[in-house]
């Protein structure tokens, strides 16, 4: 199956957007939370500081960081799918140190060096560049400053990997399509297989400029990608 248009991305969180928080909840145990939050703690946002958050979604990671940078440091959460960022400006409109914005995760709309640091939970698999998205995230990130990546993957162990398979096909695809939404989830596994694999993502990453490190996570099913950009960068 070819990649997606970027059209076709954000066309299908839109679509998926009123379920999104339900189905993260339902279908992973909740565990999604604790992940955001070891994303969290990898980047150590610190008071005072500005974090971009980019393919923010309904913006959990975005309020995570903010309640690390506090009143002091802002947060841009910016998404392509109108529809997410409307439901995360409902579901965080008391948070003032946090600005929502539409854009395009291949064309950031920020000078060189603007952000302390810069996140991505599950968008690095979608965008349609990944070596240019990680450039942007390189270019605006301010020298010294760290990026992390955290999202899906198709785990080394085959059966590991069957698991996921079977578990996308048989429990997240039906969950979905209770919603009409079943063909945007079967999505998933062919977006599975065109992402790089860890050690992949490391060297993308360096040929940008980064250093990288990539850590699986949940059995390989998951993984973080933590990139710092050098004081010389």
């Amino acid at each position: 199956m070819p990649s997606p248009s970027p059209e076709q991305v954000q066309h299908l969180f839109n679509r998926i957007a009123p379920i999104y928080d339900l189905l993260n909840d339902r279908l992973s145990l909740g565990q999604h939370r604790l992940w955001k939050k070891m994303l969290r703690a990898l980047a150590q946002p610190q008071p005072g500081e500005r974090w971009l958050d980019v393919c923010c979604g309904s913006g959990d990671v975005a309020a995570l960081l903010a309640q690390r940078v506090g009143d002091g440091g802002q947060v841009v959460g910016l998404d392509g799918a109108t529809a997410m960022l409307a439901i995360a400006r409902q579901k965080y409109a008391s948070r003032a140190n946090i600005f929502w914005q539409e854009g395009d995760a291949l064309a950031l709309p920020y000078d060189i060096g603007a952000f302390a640091g810069v996140t991505m939970a599950y968008g690095l698999r979608n965008v349609g560049n990944i070596p240019l998205a990680l450039g942007e995230m390189y270019r605006v990130l301010r020298p010294g400053g760290t990026a992390i990546a955290l999202d899906f993957h198709r785990p080394d162990n085959p059966w590991l990997s069957q698991i996921q398979e079977l578990y996308l096909e048989r429990v997240v695809v039906p969950a979905a399509e209770q919603w009409q939404r079943g063909d945007e989830y079967r999505y998933i596994m062919p977006s599975l297989a065109r992402f790089p694999n860890g050690r992949e993502q490391e060297c993308l990453a360096r040929e940008v400029g980064f250093d990288a490190r990539h850590y699986p996570i949940a059995g390989g099913m998951m993984g973080i990608l933590l990139l710092y950009k050098k004081n010389d960068g």
